[in-house]
Formats: C-alpha cells, structure tokens, sequence
C-alpha cells in the first residue's frame, strides 16, 4: 500500500487506517461522529494527499482542458477554481475533479485517487492530436483539508494572506506556516467551508503539525475519510465510483449545472445536449429513509407493487440530522420531491421519500 507524507502523523495520534484506493489513510480518530460536528461546528483536519494532481501548460493547454472537461475552463481568471468532469465518449464519467487556473497558460487538475492513472491515460490520449505540456505531479503534493466555520480563524496566524478576501472556489499561492508556494484553496468537501491547502510534499508534515498547534485554541481535531464520507453525503456530493462512473450521465447525476454544452466541442457533447433537451430516463435522487434502518451502497429500492426500480448508491445515519438519507438512481417517475418508494434491507422493506438537496441546510 502506499503512503501519503503524513502516515507516520496518523500513526502517532492512533488513527484507525484502513487500505483506501491504493493508499494506507486514517478512516478515525475518535470516532466518526465527533469528528464530523467538529467540523460543522468548528475546524477539522483532513488528510487528502492521495488525491492526483496533474499539471497542463502551454499555448494548447485551455484546448486540451476544454477537450477534456464538461464546465467552461475558458470563463476561469487566473487564481480560480472549477468543479467539472472527464467525460467518456459514450455519454459516461471518466472522473470528476478540479481546474485551477494558475497563470496566463498553466492549469493544475486535482482527480481522485481511485483514477490517477486512469485520468492520466485518458486525457494522454485526447492530448495526442492537440499537444499540450503535461506532468503528473501526484507524489509532489501533500494536500490538507481544513474545514468548518472556524477555519479560516484558526488558520489565519499561519499566514499574511487574508484568508477573509479569498472567496470559494478561489485560491491564492503564498507563504504559509513558514512555507513557500502553497496554494491556499476556498474549496472543501464538507459543505461547512474551509481550505485545501497544497504544500510540497516534504514539507506536509510540519505544516500538519503548525496547524494543529494553531488551531489548539479552536478545538481543531484531526478527522479521517470515515467523517469526509458522512459530511460530503450530507451536501449531495457525489462520490466517484458510488454515484457517479463510467456507465451514469452527468445529466442523470444532477451534474447539468458544470455541463456546458454550448461551448464548443468537447466528448460527448451531443450527448448532453440531447438529454439536456429530450430529458434522461433515470436520475440520481436524495431520500431519507422513514425509519431508522440505514440505506447501504447496492441495496436494492422497490415500488410498491415489489417492483426493482434502482439501487442505492451512498447512505448513512446522518450525524447532523439523526436520520437515515441516501441517494440513489431511480426511474424519472420516481424523482419528484415526496415520491416514495421502498428500501430493501436485508429482506425487510422500509418506506423512503425523496427529498431536496442539500439534507444538511446549517
């Protein structure tokens, strides 16, 4: 297995680590639940240097990126930040990631860890007719995510940028905790606001260990994938691989709003454009379940008439509503608000109800 910049620090606080797509990652603490209030009430510390990163310069380089994304990378200013996705060619999700703007031609994309290899062959490949300069920079970066309200307050002394100033989905590149060239990101995957910070690699564990120490006066905890999972669930957001994959449209996944198809050629285009238009035939839907039984990835969702209509994709006992949700494909029929359908837990079928997103509304 490999090991993030940070294993040894995970060791050291007694982290529960578990094998996590190819890396050894601290799954908790304490436990799930209080690292998950800490950051809706205050500030984690999430270690996400598994993540890739990948590096496009030159004249082509907004070309290849349009090729390859479904948002409009041309309307970034330089010091912005995208949510987009990889499209493949047959209307499905290579991956979803991140574009950076960082200078007049030079992008950083930020893809999961599951699929570095995969995004780097695919946009490799869709680069050989364009030309673009690439580098696969994943071991270069240790990436820390500190969230919640009171992120920017712990982390404020660590630098001279004025984290106030920098809006979501912007970023800044400066010194902190002593460091040079950290890129200081308002991005998250939590919904309770926060930073990513991006800081060489062999540089990971003193700024850990720096932001730790300011953070003391705030409560700051570390938290692990177990918490990253529940809170990203509350918000909606999709997990590659469980609510999004190769087979299911960003169409479907409710993913419209960062597909673009009126900005010029890009895979799977017409596509979109077809199902943005005609409408698609399944859709990914937010439920809470009307019971206490938990929806677990792959169980099965009935209608009334005990008929399989789709698959749950993510669930959990929401920590911040104490209440089971869930999303999961269902037919178009089945995906207005209120629609009600039947969860299948281990031969017992508990009534659901389709709700709106974000579950978590602090």
């Amino acid at each position: 297995m490999k090991q993030t910049p940070l294993t040894e620090k995970h060791k050291a606080l007694g982290a529960k680590m578990a094998p996590f797509a190819g890396y050894e990652m601290p799954i908790s603490y304490s436990n799930i639940k209080e690292e998950h209030h800490a950051v809706r009430k205050g500030v984690g510390m999430f270690d996400v240097s598994h993540m890739g990163e990948f590096i496009i310069e030159g004249e082509k380089a907004l070309e290849l990126i349009q090729k390859v994304t479904s948002n409009n990378a041309a309307k970034l200013d330089i010091g912005d930040a995208q949510y987009s996705c990889l499209p493949n060619k047959q209307g499905g999700i290579v991956d979803d990631l991140l574009v950076y703007r960082r200078g007049e031609n030079s992008y950083l994309l930020v893809v999961n860890a599951s699929n570095i290899q995969k995004d780097w062959d695919w946009i490799s490949e869709n680069n050989q007719e364009i030309g673009a300069t690439m580098k696969e920079v994943s071991d270069k970066w240790a990436l820390l995510a500190v969230q919640g309200p009171k992120a920017a307050e712990a982390l404020q002394a660590l630098t001279q940028e004025d984290l106030s100033e920098i809006k979501f989905y912007t970023f800044r590149e400066g010194t902190f905790a002593g460091i040079e060239n950290v890129i200081i990101s308002a991005t998250g995957y939590t919904g309770s606001g926060g930073f990513e910070l991006y800081i060489p690699a062999e540089h990971g564990p003193q700024v850990w260990d720096a932001v730790l120490e300011a953070g003391k006066d705030f409560g700051i905890r570390p938290c692990g994938l177990g918490a990253r999972d529940t809170l990203r669930l509350e918000m909606g957001y999709c997990l590659y691989g469980n609510d999004i994959d190769d087979n299911t449209s960003p169409i479907e996944a409710g993913l419209s709003w960062i597909t673009k198809v009126k900005k010029g050629d890009f895979n799977s285009q017409e596509i979109f454009a077809r199902q943005k238009k005609e409408g698609v035939e399944k859709k990914l839907v937010a439920f809470e379940v009307l019971d206490r039984r938990v929806p677990r990835h792959d169980y099965e969702i009935e209608d009334k008439e005990g008929n399989i209509i789709g698959k749950v994709t993510s669930g959990t006992m929401s920590p911040s509503l104490d209440k089971p949700i869930g999303l999961g494909y269902v037919p178009k029929s089945f995906s207005s608000l209120d629609s009600e359908f039947l969860i299948v837990v281990r031969n017992k079928k508990f009534p659901a109800k389709v709700v709106k997103l974000p579950f978590y509304k602090g």
